[in-house]
């Protein structure tokens, strides 16, 4: 895969494709975000071509990595966009994406929401409750349209991951049930303002095997066979995402596996149209978090700790999920272990520590590795936060007034600024005009 081989050890220094990580430290500072161009279409590529035989429309999850610079990038590359907000659907159209490959999801769309994606031309909106596709139908026939929708169905399928990222199951605030969802698209046939033309669902992220999407896909199918001689017209099946990612360097299925797993009910389904909307494998390995370590402290009782310049408002996932990311310095002579999980207390051949990976947020929540086997680090050393590419920047955050890193393109031998450092002026910029 392009996203195992962006970031390197040569020499005993990490690089991104061609560009070492310190220089891009000393030329855009650190924290800082960097991702791997070639990582990002590579791993693009990996899924298109995974479903070429469906030829399915690869929708990339805003929500994982806003960027512009990356989403048009994707955009190029003749991707799709799959949005939440009015917001990630600006950016998509600022960043060059096509409408007519855009799906709108999305619990709580607002009317002034609907509206602007109406005026821009989306391909359809996934719906996810009776008031919601009302909510459609009434802004869609006030200004003479008829906007295609599919209904987001809640398969009640447990696809065995973190509970904050479980959107499939029962209980949960997402789609509406397999017999509510028959019930509404047959009611929704003679509404002037939408066409019901696809199901769609979302089990999750990361989801790490393949039977979750069988089970779910049973049910789907069998809904969508209901539906057809009730006259509903499906021609889409869009089955979301959540493909896995191995954040410990171990192996994990791939896109491919998912599709092999898949096919007979694809075809099964019979629609012309299918839709992934794959987020995290496309950029969760694309990219590092860059931090320099500030102090290093080691207290009465015995503890180790590594204080850096990030911190949970640049990376929340491993405080909000529990999350692992590998940690490893920038220079090492060995490189980095191929393998590092939670419970590893030392790797052959590198002499460590164990230390918790801190900034300077005041929480106790604020940590980036807890209890982390690390060669030893001095204040002024870099480190590298791996598979940052995916949910860490677009949920950060100025708490405690901290201004939101850079972010760095690297294309070959190039690097970029694709996002400029914050400044203390940026944070009470909206605030300033209001001062009395």
């Amino acid at each position: 895969m392009a996203g195992e081989t962006a970031f390197t050890y040569r020499d005993g220094r990490l690089h991104c494709e061609g560009v070492p990580a310190e220089r891009i430290a000393e030329q855009y500072g650190t924290p800082c975000y960097v991702y791997s161009k070639a990582s990002l279409l590579g791993r693009f590529q990996t899924v298109r071509e995974a479903f070429s035989q469906w030829g399915a429309l690869v929708c990339f999850s805003v929500k994982s990595c806003s960027n512009l610079s990356v989403l048009r990038l994707l955009a190029r590359a003749g991707s799709g966009f799959d949005v939440v907000s009015g917001g990630e659907l600006y950016r998509a159209l600022v960043a060059g994406a096509d409408p007519r490959k855009v799906v709108f999801a999305g619990v709580g769309k607002t009317p002034a929401e609907i509206e602007y994606a109406l005026n821009a031309g989306i391909l359809m909106f996934n719906v996810e409750s009776r008031p919601e596709l009302e909510a459609v139908n009434s802004q869609a026939s006030r200004l003479g349209a008829s906007a295609r929708v599919a209904i987001r169905v809640n398969p009640d399928v447990d696809p065995n991951t973190h509970e904050k990222t479980a959107t499939g199951k029962g209980g949960t605030k997402f789609g509406v049930a397999l017999g509510e969802a028959e019930q509404l698209a047959r009611e929704a046939a003679g509404w002037r303002g939408v066409r019901v033309s696809g199901i769609h669902f979302h089990l999750g992220s990361p989801i790490y095997t393949t039977t979750p999407y069988e089970r779910a896909l049973e049910r789907v199918v069998a809904l969508i066979g209901r539906l057809r001689p009730a006259g509903c017209q499906v021609d889409s099946l869009n089955i979301g995402g959540g493909f896995c990612i191995s954040y410990t360097g171990e192996s994990l299925p791939e896109p491919a596996d998912y599709a092999v797993a898949t096919k007979s009910y694809l075809e099964k389904s019979a629609c012309p149209v299918i839709i992934i909307e794959p987020g995290r494998y496309i950029a969760g390995k694309s990219a590092v978090l860059l931090s320099r370590v500030v102090y290093r402290k080691e207290t009465a009782c015995g503890k180790r700790f590594i204080i850096c310049d990030a911190a949970m408002n640049d990376l929340i996932r491993p405080t909000l999920y529990g999350a692992f990311h590998r940690v490893w310095p920038v220079r090492s002579a060995g490189g980095m272990p191929a393998v590092m999980r939670p419970e590893d207390e030392g790797f052959d051949g590198f002499a460590t520590e164990v230390a918790d990976v801190v900034g300077p947020v005041c929480e106790n929540g604020d940590f980036l590795a807890k209890e982390r086997a690390l060669p030893r680090m001095q204040a002024g050393d870099l480190l590298a936060v791996f598979d940052a590419g995916a949910y860490a920047f677009t949920m950060s955050s100025n708490y405690n007034a901290r201004p939101r890193p850079a972010e760095v393109l690297v294309d070959g031998a190039e690097s970029r600024l694709v996002r400029r450092r914050e400044t203390y002026a940026d944070l009470v910029g909206p605030e300033q005009e209001f001062l009395r």
